[in-house]
């Protein structure tokens, strides 16, 4: 039996999930992301796909993560997890853990996982919606990924939304992004209510 691995690398938890062959759930782990130290991810990242794989021989293993990566030299970029930008994370996975994994965008992830057994099975054209510590979004047409010619297709979290409006860590002002993920909700609270909100 080939056991399936996936682990979501996102901007506040890390979680690695093991199934076998008819999707049962085997192991399940969350951890919290190491914030902005590119070593201590991967090494979280190999830590926990070990640790949740204890158990099995062989499997297939996939990872999610935010941002793109680039088709050209296979390194991430646009990610709200700024410490990937740039860096070569499959690359590096693919040596601590001594095997090759798929990796792909979270929201290309989800977007294909709806597509294929979920909520948008059998629909031709699906748009799904990545709102988290990050905002973004993915397209599959029908039942194939659609990630056009840089890899980005259908990221609208670096779209502008007011002209001169916020700054965001890509260089722009008034990204989408820097107005409805998470931590800008959390600082629109804030800003708002006087108070900090968890």
């Amino acid at each position: 039996m080939l056991y399936k691995l996936g682990v979501d690398l996102g901007g506040t938890k890390t979680e690695a999930i093991l199934l076998d062959d008819s999707l049962n759930v085997l192991e399940r782990k969350r951890i919290p992301t190491p914030k902005d130290n590119y070593s201590e991810i991967v090494d979280s990242i190999s830590n926990l796909v070990l640790e949740v794989s204890r158990n099995v021989s062989d499997f297939s293993l996939g990872i999610c993560t935010p941002g793109a990566i680039s088709k050209k030299t296979g390194l991430i970029k646009n990610s709200n997890t700024q410490c990937l930008i740039g860096k070569p994370l499959k690359e590096d996975l693919e040596k601590q853990l001594k095997k090759n994994i798929a990796m792909e965008n979270d929201a290309n992830c989800f977007v294909m996982a709806e597509s294929k057994m979920g909520a948008a099975k059998n629909f031709e054209l699906v748009f799904g919606v990545i709102m988290g510590t990050g905002v973004g979004g993915g397209i599959t047409i029908n039942g194939k990924l659609h990630a056009g010619r840089t890899n980005i297709a259908g990221e609208w979290g670096h779209h502008t939304l007011h002209r001169n409006g916020n700054s965001c860590y890509c260089g722009k002002t008034g990204c989408v992004e820097t107005y409805i993920s998470g931590p800008a909700l959390e600082q629109q609270w804030k800003l708002l209510s006087g108070e900090s909100k968890s």
